[in-house]
């Protein structure tokens, strides 16, 4: 008999043999009906694994987040046999779930289109329908090797996969591929899917191999949730920030410059009134706000570890017969600019904050508007502090995190703790002592985290934190991380109470991120209408006809005054015509102005997003609006 000790503590008794799914019957039919797999020890595994010895086990549902993936890789396995039976010719790659959807890249001369998405799901409902078991069979390496002979992408899968022992998983109909599983138990548990798009992809994305098709899906668990999700994309797409920056006249792009984004007068509007309230934030929490170069010597990049853990993502250049690196990472730069004083704990926390402007090489396919740019400037910031310090610092740094984010509306987040990946640098203890630090200062503020075992950065431990947008989706912004590695490697050192030299501790972080990605995630969490404080132009005034443009300029210069942007709209349109191109490009406020208004000193005020207009006179329309700016407020409507 094996004991098998369940999540409550409860321990059950299994009989040696038993399968993962006999133990979860034990607990209860209803579980058993709804159990897709489990973990045993911490490693996830299919229901028709057999328990040997005393464990610990967590079952899988489709209720949980790794039971929805688990889901999304089981249906792309039915995708792909679908495909296969369409299309015999078709040569499987691979297929992984990813966000929201899994993807399978084929081989596969004949193109596949939208047009053939239909034919696929049909397919695919056949087999979910035939409620096939998912099979697993092991082969040593040597086994695989032989069992694939021939196929080019799945003897090179075998070669590039890590341990001895491959697996094969098979449902029903003869589908057969090369997996590391687990999956839910049969075809039926694959949810309520669809087949969203397919694009090409280069093989291990080498753009000197062959195009593939990549094949997109999506499964839910259930048809209401399917929905919800396709809602939820065709709202994206409205929000596109790519579609809006060219139809605000916000930024743009261009083939002189792939990846790098060209600020247009309004966007910079946006981009300082963002910056201004970073640097008056970090002024509050007591930070220095320094810069640093964006080039510097090859050797200071081999001293603070980049060379080696970060190379491929860096440009180089050469002067004078020396080799430069553009930063991809301000950090080794602060480092020298602590490093050019002498430091005593009395001055402990050292606060250094920098916008600093970095590069980093990524694909062109991956290249995505202003979230996926070359060229980058970051809200960074590093403390040095002793091991004493540490919580306190995480702590405050936490406190201004949540500040900045609830003044840009985003009040939904949560947060992850990534711990020490497999290239890494620094000691095990060194690594433990951050990791432990870290966990210690969540749990004092009493956030819930979620622990990523292997993801941190190669130089420490990290925190990070994911905001939710309007419309659900998941942005990861803000970061902590504790590195006890670099400035040993820098050298840097403080005089302790006790008069000896030693090495302080380092923090990084960074609250907004990259700023071009955090202004292309607030255009789409606004749709491009954005808060008075951040509207590029904060109104629109509008006469009525030729005879009250006069006063609409004396309006103007009254707001300009009371430092509001604004603009005339003098065409020869009519105020219609006026109003819906005003819609069009998203002020707060329009105000119309007619003889009357003009006689009472008064403006028409329209509201974004509101019906009524309202007739107030113009002091009391700046009043109300210079005090909405001055505490950026995030609603435009107002009570008169």
């Amino acid at each position: 008999m094996a004991n098998v000790k369940l999540p409550d503590g409860k321990i059950l008794e299994v009989a040696d043999g038993a399968t993962v799914l006999d133990a979860v019957k034990q607990i209860g039919p209803g579980l058993a009906k709804a159990a897709l797999a489990a973990y045993i020890d911490g490693k996830m595994v299919d229901l028709s694994t057999p328990i040997s010895g005393d464990c610990q086990m967590n079952v899988v549902t489709a209720r949980d987040e790794a039971g929805l993936e688990l889901m999304r890789h089981s249906c792309a396995h039915v995708m792909a046999e679908a495909i296969c039976d369409l299309w015999p010719d078709a040569k499987l790659v691979y297929g992984p779930a990813v966000r929201d959807g899994f993807y399978y890249d084929i081989d596969l001369d004949t193109p596949i289109t939208p047009e053939d998405f239909e034919k696929i799901e049909a397919r695919m409902a056949e087999i979910a329908k035939a409620d096939l078991p998912y099979k697993r069979v092991e082969m040593t390496r040597d086994e695989a090797l032989a069992h694939v002979v021939g196929d080019r992408y799945k003897t090179d899968n075998i070669n590039r996969a890590d341990g001895d022992v491959m697996s094969f998983y098979s449902h029903g109909f003869g589908f057969e591929d090369l997996c590391r599983g687990p999956h839910v138990p049969s075809t039926s548990r694959i949810g309520t899917f669809k087949v969203m798009s397919v694009a090409g992809a280069y093989w291990h994305g080498d753009s000197t191999q062959k195009v593939l098709q990549r094949v997109y899906g999506t499964t839910w668990p259930d048809k209401k949730a399917l929905n919800e999700y396709l809602t939820r994309i065709e709202e994206a797409k409205k929000r596109d920030h790519r579609v809006l920056g060219k139809q605000l006249d916000l930024f743009s792009f261009h083939e002189e410059g792939p990846g790098f984004a060209f600020l247009h007068p309004k966007g910079m509007v946006i981009w300082n009134a963002v910056i201004d309230f970073w640097k008056e934030l970090h002024d509050e929490y007591d930070y220095a706000e320094i810069k640093t170069p964006i080039m510097l010597n090859e050797q200071l990049w081999h001293r603070s570890g980049h060379w080696d853990n970060y190379q491929e993502n860096m440009y180089f250049t050469s002067v004078d017969d020396v080799d430069y690196a553009i930063k991809p990472m301000n950090c080794p730069g602060c480092c020298l600019v602590y490093k050019s004083n002498k430091h005593s704990y009395r001055e402990f926390p050292i606060r250094m904050a920098e916008l600093g402007l970095v590069h980093r090489f990524e694909a062109s396919g991956a290249l995505h508007g202003l979230v996926r740019v070359r060229q980058f400037t970051q809200d960074d910031a590093h403390v040095f502090c002793t091991p004493s310090q540490i919580e306190s610092e995480v702590i405050s740094i936490i406190d201004m995190i949540y500040a900045i984010y609830k003044a840009f509306g985003f009040e939904d987040f949560h947060v992850e703790l990534s711990t020490k990946p497999e290239k890494h640098i620094g000691s095990d203890e060194i690594w433990e002592k951050s990791t432990n630090a870290l966990r210690s200062a969540l749990e004092h503020k009493q956030i819930d985290f979620k622990v990523n075992e292997g993801d941190g950065a190669f130089y420490g431990p990290k925190i990070d934190f994911h905001i939710e947008d309007c419309i659900g989706r998941s942005w990861q912004l803000g970061t902590i991380q504790l590195d006890f590695s670099m400035p040993q490697r820098f050298e840097l050192e403080y005089t302790d109470s006790d008069n000896t030299e030693k090495t302080p501790v380092m923090l990084h972080r960074a609250i907004l991120g990259s700023l071009e990605r955090f202004m292309g995630i607030l255009i789409e969490h606004y749709a491009g209408s954005m808060p008075p404080w951040l509207a590029p132009e904060h109104v629109r005034i509008l006469p009525i006809s030729d005879k009250t443009a006069d006063y609409a300029d004396k309006i103007r210069q009254q707001l300009k005054d009371a430092g509001i942007r604004s603009s005339v709209d003098k065409s020869p349109d009519k105020i219609g015509i006026k109003i819906a191109k005003g819609h069009a490009e998203k002020p707060p406020y329009m105000l119309v102005v007619g003889p009357k208004e003009a006689q009472e000193n008064a403006v028409n005020v329209r509201i974004r997003g509101v019906k009524e207009n309202k007739t107030i006179p113009v002091s009391q329309f700046i009043a109300i609006l210079r005090d909405k700016i001055d505490s950026r407020s995030l609603e435009t409507d107002f009570s008169i």
